[in-house]
């Protein structure tokens, strides 16, 4: 989930929804990107390209052969997130969602054939409304569903039911299951899934929000980001937000888990938001983005660290926003978003780079 320029999913069947539409061609077009310098001490950065210009991109995440790219953008004439599908080379830009609501996390599956997001769509074509920040910062829960679609936007497939909140799915490695969180029993909670969307299993149940999670490369173990209150002051201001559909992402850090739900331990003692976590190809870092050093403020950087806590060590320097960062199935390339070299304030695109070990 993401808001942009700060930090920046029940039984189920297959249940095409009517009320959607095929997306409308889009133009084909050549590559776009450019090239850019990294900042200083961006050392494993070389051969930095802008993918995207202008608007708000974000969460971008590779297909499985590496030659493409699906993101959510709010461009052109659609006032909040789609999901489009680009090559990595930026070029053949087309949107795979429909148009209507809110869309977020985008995933390639099934060889590379289908991608699955969540979307408001099915119970509101309008964007929803904007959080009420009265609360302070606040992000919006809205009623998400989990959906599949074809590359071309066909052949829409619902995978949940449940009211509420259903979004930031992963398809697991193998292509069999799908992690997501999702509000179905109350809390902000971590569920696995089939692919198909059947046998629902939940993996967390500490008060609090539990997010964010994505799979080991070699399927083992899940990163996540939580925060769980702790005073009785937390857990009632938690618990109140929750019951307006609200959650404050302020406090965030990083806990690792085995995929069946078990030995779940805190990894990261920072402060701050820590999140968007992705395991490195060898699945012995995490590489996620946190602004600890200044826990209120909204220059966030990409940082590594070990599966035990140590050895933190920082990625990008740019004084804004960098996060969502993904390594390309063969390890050689990172893709993220990032605000630097924006035509206005905040605005975030989609980079990729050489990765230097």
């Amino acid at each position: 989930m993401v808001t942009k320029g700060i930090i920046v999913i029940a039984a189920a069947g297959l249940l095409v929804a009517a009320a959607f539409h095929r997306p409308a061609p889009q133009p084909r077009q050549q590559p776009t990107w450019r090239a850019v310098q990294p900042e200083s001490g961006e050392v494993h950065l070389s051969n930095l390209r802008q993918l995207t210009f202008g608007g708000q991109n974000a969460e971008a995440y590779f297909s499985s052969d590496g030659a493409k790219i699906v993101f959510q953008s709010t461009r052109g004439d659609h006032p909040c997130d789609q999901e489009y599908v680009m090559n990595a080379d930026g070029s053949d830009v087309h949107r795979v969602s429909d148009g209507r609501g809110r869309t977020t996390c985008g995933y390639f599956f099934d060889h590379d054939r289908r991608v699955l997001f969540a979307t408001t769509s099915l119970h509101s074509a309008e964007c929803p409304p904007t959080p009420d920040y009265s609360h302070g910062y606040v992000w919006r829960l809205d009623d998400f569903d989990i959906f599949t679609t074809n590359v071309d936007g066909s052949d829409l497939r619902q995978l949940t039911h449940s009211a509420g909140y259903n979004a930031e799915a992963v398809v697991s490695p193998d292509g069999r299951s799908i992690v997501y969180t999702s509000t179905q029993d109350g809390d902000l909670e971590i569920y696995t899934m089939r692919i198909d969307g059947t046998h629902v299993r939940r993996l967390t149940h500490e008060l609090g929000y539990d997010g964010g999670p994505w799979w080991s490369h070699d399927g083992k173990k899940i990163v996540y980001r939580a925060f769980h209150p702790q005073t009785a002051q937390e857990k009632t201001e938690y618990r109140q937000l929750l019951a307006q559909h609200l959650v404050r992402p302020l406090d965030m850090e990083l806990w690792v888990m085995n995929a069946d739900g078990s030995n779940r331990h805190q990894i990261t003692h920072l402060g701050g938001a820590n999140f968007a976590p992705y395991f490195t190809p060898d699945d012995r870092r995490i590489i996620f983005a946190s602004n600890h050093t200044n826990p209120r403020g909204r220059n966030f950087d990409l940082y590594l660290v070990n599966l035990d806590g140590s050895g933190l060590e920082q990625v990008t320097t740019y004084p804004d926003f960098d996060s969502f960062p993904m390594f390309s199935p063969d390890g050689t390339k990172l893709v993220w978003a990032s605000n630097r070299h924006g035509t206005a304030p905040h605005e975030t695109n989609i980079f990729i780079a050489d990765w230097v070990n």
